[in-house]
């Protein structure tokens, strides 16, 4: 008799409606998420092909627009400059950086020497100024000490 009591109550209509509604919201739910799904999945592959597309454009576009032929020209120019002997063009131009090199050594040690001979003599007119005053302040402090202990 226990048993049959014990059926009874896990199969009341309470029970049996919630246990029915669980199962259809959860129904409910994975419907709803399948149709979601697919539908980006949609939208996503028809953004991809008309983003592929537009990649494909640009990169027609920016291989139209490079100037081909003055590309060819430069690599052409530099062709012509390597051919050259380069070791009259070294030559030139290492002597050439050698005399502008040394002028301006010249020149920024010519003025180099006259701004430091002046900034030489400002600084030891200051320290002898520095030293008056501190053998002035000095011969007071003594003084001043020698009659206060008078």
């Amino acid at each position: 008799m226990e048993t049959q009591l014990s059926w009874r109550v896990r199969l009341s209509f309470k029970n049996a409606t919630i246990f029915i509604t669980v199962l259809n919201v959860i129904a409910a739910l994975f419907m709803l998420h399948f149709f979601l799904s697919s539908r980006n999945k949609l939208s996503s592959n028809q953004s991809t092909s008309v983003q592929l597309k537009y990649i494909k454009e640009s990169e027609e576009i920016r291989l139209a627009m490079q100037p081909l032929e003055l590309i060819k020209r430069v690599r052409e120019i530099q062709q012509e400059v390597n051919a050259e002997p380069e070791n009259v063009q070294h030559k030139e131009a290492k002597q050439t950086a050698a005399v502008d090199l040394s002028k301006r050594l010249k020149d920024l040690h010519s003025a180099n020497d006259a701004a430091n001979l002046k900034a030489l003599e400002e600084w030891r007119k200051r320290k002898m100024e520095r030293a008056r005053q501190r053998q002035l302040g000095k011969n007071q402090t003594t003084s001043s000490q020698a009659l206060v202990t008078y």
